[in-house]
């Protein structure tokens, strides 16, 4: 059978809010060969921004990527010697290729982001290299809050930063922060006694770690502190996700240094360790505190294929799009949506929700491409 290109939608990559305009056509490309599908590849595939989906031989999604220039990038996937690369094992499961073009580069990356989280394509969750999955750093879990690792933003949380990629990374932060602001580690289930607390039985209480006994932990779970002294580390630590972080760097390398003066190898190798990640970590929350100081705002982009939108960002987090005005009576209704918008959050003539895993998106962007800072429509921050 001759690969065909067949224009009915194969896969529903389904609606997005950012995504305003009516999206293009799902199409379908399919071949019984490797070598017959990267011929119609060749021959049926727009250069033009989207997103693609390779598709198994049982008819399951098993990847989404996207690309400034579709025919491009799948054509690469088709490179000889390339078997053994991520590439190649993705084309050799594939039977069939489904595109759907977008206006711009960074449509085409919302657009992927918003198919990965909400699809779960097997290669792009599970067994590909440094395919990392966002997750968010929160301070939380009361009566005696802690660091701890979440794949959602945490409503209950008292403070979360994110998302992050690399969770691995992110754990080892939390271990570090933990120790830094000597909160504690244990499990909620432990039982917290404050030294201010009353208690009606004067019962011993021995802490279920070292911390404690080592001075890097406050002890919480045997009166170590009080709830106002807790709270001070706490209230530190909010000020460090919110990306406060002047002095924190300076200090670990203090004691790194320090040990070393001492003759103290493993401890300082493990300090040098800790530092490396606190410093990855404190710049990704210096961008987002600058990312969300600085960006509500609309992000005017211009459609390859004249499909122009306003991305509508505040604070760093892209929370709809309207189609970008062509005339000037169609920019005073534009105009208008964007002060009922930046007036009342949550609400643009219909509900939506506000897409947190944005934020990296947004301040990858705009650090990767900082001339496009320009075309930036200001809009006051809401008080």
């Amino acid at each position: 059978m001759e690969a065909i290109l067949q224009q009915e939608t194969f896969v529903d990559f389904g609606p997005d809010l950012l995504m305003p305009l009516a999206p293009a056509a799902v199409q379908r490309i399919e071949g019984e060969t490797t070598e017959s599908l990267r011929h119609s590849v060749r021959k049926l595939v727009p250069r033009q921004p989207g997103v693609y989906g390779m598709i198994d031989a049982i008819g399951r999604l098993i990847y989404v990527g996207k690309s400034k220039s579709l025919r491009g990038r799948l054509l690469s996937y088709f490179m000889p010697n390339n078997e053994e690369e991520k590439s190649g094992r993705i084309v050799q499961a594939a039977v069939a290729i489904v595109f759907e073009t977008q206006p711009s580069e960074f449509a085409a990356l919302l657009r992927e982001q918003y198919l990965i989280r909400s699809l779960q394509p097997r290669f792009n969750v599970q067994g590909i290299p440094n395919r990392q999955k966002p997750v968010f750093l929160c301070l939380g879990k009361s009566p005696a809050e802690t660091f701890y690792l979440a794949a959602q933003p945490d409503p209950r949380a008292r403070a979360w930063e994110g998302p992050l990629f690399g969770s691995s990374r992110v754990r080892r932060a939390i271990e570090v922060l933990n120790r830094f602001y000597m909160l504690r580690d244990c499990p909620s289930q432990t039982k917290f006694v404050f030294s201010d607390q009353m208690q009606l039985f004067d019962l011993e209480v021995r802490p279920g770690c070292l911390r404690y006994e080592i001075g890097n932990c406050l002890g919480p779970c045997v009166q170590g502190c009080s709830r106002t002294s807790y709270d001070r580390h706490v209230g530190m630590a909010r000020d460090f996700l919110r990306g406060k972080t002047a002095g924190v760097v300076e200090r670990m390398e203090h004691a790194m240094i320090q040990a070393s003066q001492r003759l103290h190898f493993e401890q300082a190798q493990r300090l040098h360790e800790d530092l490396q990640v606190l410093q990855w970590l404190t710049r990704r929350l210096e961008e987002h505190a600058k990312a969300r100081h600085e960006l509500t705002c609309v992000y005017p982009v211009e459609g390859a294929d004249g499909r122009h939108l306003w991305y509508l960002i505040r604070r760093g987090v892209v929370e709809h799009a309207i189609a970008a005005p062509k005339t000037a009576r169609q920019r005073k209704t534009a105009e208008r949506e964007v002060d009922r918008w930046h007036s009342q959050e949550n609400h643009l003539g219909v509900k939506f929700q506000r897409r947190e895993e944005t934020l990296a998106i947004v301040s990858g962007w705009f650090r990767k491409f900082p001339d496009q800072r320009k075309e930036l429509i200001r809009v006051a921050a809401k008080a």
